[in-house]
């Protein structure tokens, strides 16, 4: 099998590591070979935190170069923008609406930019927004927005629903188990 490659950017603290571990679980359990990268930045100041998932038969590097994603998950819509030219031709985002002012908007330097999804979409990338806030706050519990996201890229995985549901009980603490649950069915079926 061909390399697939699936990036996963947010912001510090949105649970982009736990949403890269779950995946990486999953696609191991399915006996590919992985290769899970985290690159933190200034994550625990609400900086942007990325994570590159690789599997195939034979995975070499575990970074993912422009133009070579399959797959960008996007917790929230600029890191979308900021990671768009990493996705291949064909590609899709899957992305978050929620809007996270960064530190140049908080600070009035800069506005949020209008529109952003709007202009991608333009530029021919698949575009799949997901009110995964929204969701998340529906399954009990707004955290959850990295499981709904994880639910929403199950959609288009050749992986059955009931193996996502396995490797979100051995990777998720037990007490979060069935919000995370109801988060990733959310996902999945909306």
């Amino acid at each position: 099998m061909e390399t697939k490659n699936v990036m996963i950017v947010g912001v510090g603290g949105q649970g982009s590591l736990l949403a890269s571990k779950l995946l990486g679980a999953l696609l191991t359990r399915e006996g590919f070979d992985v290769k899970v990268s985290e690159v933190h930045g200034m994550s625990q100041r609400g900086g942007s935190v990325v994570t590159y998932v690789r599997y195939g038969d034979k995975v070499y590097s575990p970074v993912i170069a422009a133009g070579e994603a399959d797959f960008i998950v996007s917790f929230e819509k600029i890191e979308a923008a900021r990671y768009a030219q990493n996705l291949k031709e064909g590609g899709r985002i899957i992305v978050n609406s929620q809007m996270i002012d960064p530190m140049p908007v908080i600070t009035g330097a800069a506005e949020y930019p209008a529109d952003i999804l709007e202009e991608l979409k333009a530029k021919g990338v698949l575009v799949d927004e997901i009110d995964a806030l929204s969701l998340a706050q529906q399954a009990g519990n707004a955290k959850s927005v990295n499981i709904v996201l994880m639910g929403r890229l199950a959609k288009y995985f050749d992986i059955s629903f009931d193996k996502w549901v396995e490797a979100i009980k051995a990777t998720v603490k037990p007490q979060f188990v069935d919000v995370n649950l109801k988060a990733f069915e959310l996902g999945y079926t909306v």
